[in-house]
């Protein structure tokens, strides 16, 4: 299919898409919607480093310089939390993670400092692949302190957001969920516009469907309105459970496939990731793994480098790209059955990995301190160099 036809299919579905944007739909004004528990009356929580924070240690090493033993994996900044997953990084340098399974915010910090719970995301349905799925940090997060989050609900899968101690109120509505591939990629991009990246939820007809916000990754503004005609911004997506964006606005997703390699993908405007068949206009995945190697669950640039956070792999990806954005070399390793199963992978302003853990998910096999949030500087740093 060529581009012009592919824009005239999106053209076509684009009113019957309209009534399910419309009604996810927010602004300023809005009333909250879905089956929210109000947060407590009172001022929201303090958000920033604890009193008389020590210097935090660089990656890697101890946060006492004299730490024997007794001072625990230097790695480890937060433990003995619950199927860790979405996590922001916040500007003072300490970070917000989200618990999928109860929807509890958590501030941690990179001395490891204790974790300060900041509030529970009520409304959470965490049937199968349910729950908290995904945060982004707004663009304009120094003024308005909001928070996005990508949820399950009873009825459908949700973005919403909130400041920190406040109501979720919802920005898109109408997700389809499913027991599997509920998706749960969040990213803004530096126009401040937010992808969305969704499952199929076990239907893989529906990453397909032009009607359907399934198996996508969506692009909106952050009151829900779609970007272009309708928020469609590529189809044939198996499970996109995370996403991210490198050097020129290039954007990424991970692809959790049901059968086959999973992926990295280049999503381009309009472009079809080849679930459940390859068509014409379908783009080549960046690079595939094995599903003993894979589960995607995380995804950060640095330069022309990508870090892929593994479930099942039990590592972290290096994935190098050359100046085109396409695979440079093969793949490398960080972390392998270090920590094991890896989901959120986050990069912080001095090159630093923020990891999460999901070893209390079900599938994992847990020790004393899991869940947990890592900390760890690459090899050699991350590169700043463009794409």
């Amino acid at each position: 299919m060529s581009r012009q036809r592919a824009r005239r299919g999106r053209a076509v579905a684009a009113a019957a898409l309209a009534a399910v944007v419309l009604a996810g739909c927010g602004s300023d004004g809005y009333e909250p919607a879905g089956p929210f528990r109000p947060q407590p009356e009172g001022p929201p929580p303090q958000v920033g480093p604890p009193t008389e924070s020590p210097q935090a240690p660089a990656p890697g090493d101890p946060a006492d310089p004299n730490a024997g033993e007794d001072g625990g994996d230097p790695n480890v900044v937060a433990s003995g939390l619950t199927v860790p997953t979405g996590l922001v990084v916040l500007p003072d340098g300490s970070a917000v993670v989200g618990e999928r399974e109860t929807g509890r915010l958590l501030q941690v910090f990179p001395d490891r400092s204790p974790a300060r719970e900041l509030m529970t995301v009520g409304g959470i349905d965490t049937t199968g692949d349910g729950g908290l799925l995904g945060l982004a940090l707004s663009p304009t997060f120094p003024e308005d302190g909001l928070l996005y989050a990508y949820i399950t609900t009873a009825t459908d899968n949700r973005v919403v957001r909130f400041p920190i101690g406040g109501t979720p109120n919802p920005v898109l509505t109408g997700i389809p969920r499913g027991e599997t591939h509920n998706g749960g990629g969040l990213v803004f991009a530096p126009d401040g516009t937010l992808f969305v990246g969704t499952g199929d939820t076990g239907n893989a007809g529906l990453a397909q469907d032009p009607a359907s916000l399934a198996g996508k990754v969506l692009h909106i503004d952050v009151f829900g309105q779609p970007v272009g005609d309708n928020p469609i911004h590529s189809t044939g997506h198996a499970d996109v459970t995370a996403l991210c964006m490198g050097g020129e606005q290039a954007l990424y997703a991970t692809d959790d496939s049901a059968k086959g390699p999973d992926e990295l993908n280049a999503v381009l405007e309009g472009g079809d990731a080849g679930w459940p068949t390859p068509g014409p206009n379908s783009i080549r995945p960046v690079v595939e793994f094995p599903a003993a190697e894979g589960g995607p669950g995380g995804c950060a640039v640095a330069g022309r480098t990508v870090f892929l956070g593994a479930l099942d792999g039990r590592r972290v990806h290096t994935v190098p790209l050359d100046g085109s954005g396409a695979l440079a070399d093969e793949p490398t390793e960080l972390l392998t059955d270090r920590y094991g199963r890896l989901r959120t992978v986050v990069l912080d302003g001095e090159g630093a990995l923020w990891i999460t853990t999901s070893n209390r998910d079900g599938l994992g096999t847990p020790v004393e301190d899991d869940d947990r949030v890592l900390r760890v500087l690459p090899p050699g740093g991350a590169s700043n160099s463009p794409l």
